[in-house]
């Protein structure tokens, strides 16, 4: 199954959200060299800093709590996220294992 995680067109922005049953807090912020994301799973760590590319996995840890894959990808290309279009032309997806 594919949840997309609802975002907002700015350059910085947080929000917490359940995905595989653990409450994620996700932190996304725009620099001059790309979008940035840190992710907390219940109070756990599990990513600082990673930067956002389309199609990319950024959790790429087999140990995580967080069992499939959580990534970006470009509706309309083959371009890597920037804040502008978050939550149109850039989705953010978590897909779980059983799909």
């Amino acid at each position: 199954m594919i949840y997309t995680v609802p975002l907002r067109p700015t350059a910085a922005q947080s929000l917490t959200c359940p995905i595989a049953g653990l409450q994620c807090q996700i932190w996304l912020r725009q620099l001059a060299t790309g979008l940035y994301l840190d992710l907390t799973a219940d109070t756990i760590p599990l990513l600082r800093g990673s930067i956002c590319q389309n199609a990319t996995d950024l959790i790429r840890n087999p140990a995580s709590p967080l069992p499939g894959r959580l990534y970006f990808i470009d509706t309309q290309g083959h371009d890597d996220p920037v804040f502008s279009g978050l939550g149109s032309r850039f989705l953010l997806h978590y897909e779980d294992d059983t799909s």
